[in-house]
């Protein structure tokens, strides 16, 4: 009896650990956002097969026996997709022990693969997926160097497989920051910068292996950099300053094969020709528009809308350790277009910012980010407009698979809410 009831606990154990499965559901009578730049559709219907969307638009088939939900007008949108963040590398920023985003000390930089360090039952993440955010981009903030290393995909789902991509992209800091980590200067941090990628390049085309003496990067570094020099792997560069941008495209004409992506780009609105021109996208941080350094004194609420009019593709990113409050600057930029002389975006391109847009730049947008048949079926059902800050997510779906919405902050919310005899802590009691 006693190996039995062992054998049941295992079991059961199992499958808590196991990943829910995917369920067919039409989710119907919402207010559908497709995500991809399109304005709302007053009565839509999405269907949900496999995890993947089949179909969403205002007249959409569904075949008998799948699962309906019906929205009742609420809003019906693909999941957030967050660009630069530290969820999953972070539980408490003030405590050495769980925070895994400062690597300052190690003798690694661009080696560093964050992947290995993701926790999918980190508190962060689950706060997050109860805001609507479904994808991120997570990235190696700090190190001792320019590099901060490798950074990962993931899914915001309540299983144990967290990572999507791993090493998606290299993120190295051009800006203020990595000058004082490069020696001081610009001028340093940009020497730095080449002669780790000439480093690379000179190992890519080494039919040895073998390097010349005079080297700088372990050789670690200098192999996770090859990806890089040979185009394999975006270059994620987070710079803030209009001369800094120039700077960082003119890297195209030594190392043409470069697909570099700038992160921040306070002053992006002042090189939106340079940057349309190039191809390069931007994942700008929202609403910078204070000169509190002197690498961000060309600052505007506008830098996103002028980038956008000037042909440049831009989504909104590296929002830290607080994704879920994508919706409310996206909603900002909307209202923007309401301000006299100020440039903003539209209510769906808005919301395509946090959705198709970052997918598209992270090389992604056939897989996530919108509700396009193929892609996967991250939903969220909002209580309202979701770039109204009044507004939150009523259900989320990732993959197809209804998500917990409860953590730790809205379990300390319901038990505060009207605490009972003996709920509130010792320090309450008379």
């Amino acid at each position: 009896m006693k190996r039995l009831l062992a054998l049941s606990a295992a079991l059961g154990a199992l499958a808590a650990a196991a990943p829910a499965m995917a369920q067919d559901i039409a989710i119907t009578h919402a207010r559908l956002v497709i995500g991809d730049g399109s304005e709302p559709i007053a009565d839509g219907t999405v269907l949900v097969q496999g995890g993947k969307v089949v179909a969403a638009g205002p007249a959409v088939a569904v075949p008998a026996g799948v699962r309906t939900i019906d929205a009742e007008g609420k809003w019906v949108t693909p999941g957030l997709v967050v660009a630069i963040t530290d969820l999953g590398l972070v539980d408490v920023g003030a405590v050495d022990e769980s925070n895994d985003s400062d690597a300052d000390k190690s003798p690694f930089s661009a080696a560093l693969d964050v992947s290995a360090a993701i926790n999918p039952n980190d508190l962060p993440i689950q706060v997050s997926r109860a805001g609507g955010v479904t994808r991120a981009a997570v990235a190696p903030i700090a190190t001792g160097s320019i590099f901060g290393g490798q950074g990962a995909v993931i899914d915001l789902g309540a299983d144990s497989s967290a990572v999507m991509k791993p090493r998606a992209f290299q993120y190295v800091d051009l800006g203020e920051t990595g000058a004082r980590r490069a020696g001081g200067s610009r001028a340093a941090t940009y020497a730095m910068l080449r002669n780790a990628l000439a480093e690379a390049r000179e190992l890519s085309l080494s039919p040895t292996g073998v390097r010349r003496d005079d080297t700088l990067l372990t050789r670690a570094d200098a192999a996770a950099l090859i990806p890089v020099v040979t185009g394999q792997q975006p270059l994620y560069v987070r710079v803030e300053r209009a001369a800094d941008i120039r700077m960082v495209l003119s890297l195209k004409k030594e190392f043409p094969a470069l697909k570099l992506v700038i992160v921040g780009a306070a002053e992006g609105w002042m090189v939106a020709p340079e940057l349309a021109q190039a191809g390069v996208p931007v994942l700008a941080t929202p609403l910078t528009d204070l000169p509190n350094s002197f690498e961000q004194l060309g600052a505007t609420q506008s830098n996103v809308g002028r980038m956008r009019a000037g042909g440049v593709k831009v989504a909104l990113g590296a929002f830290g350790d607080q994704p879920r409050y994508a919706p409310q600057y996206a909603g900002n930029l909307v209202a923007l277009t309401r301000v006299p002389g100020a440039t903003g975006l539209t209510w769906g391109q808005a919301f395509a910012a946090i959705s198709s847009g970052p997918a598209e730049v992270m090389g992604m947008g056939d897989r996530i980010g919108s509700l396009r048949p193929g892609r996967v079926g991250d939903v969220v059902i909002w209580d309202g407009d979701p770039l109204e800050v009044t507004s939150g997510p009523v259900r989320v779906f990732i993959d197809g698979v209804e998500q917990p919405m409860s953590n730790h902050q809205t379990k300390l919310r319901d038990r505060y809410l009207n605490p009972a005899e003996g709920d509130l802590p010792k320090a309450y009691e008379w």
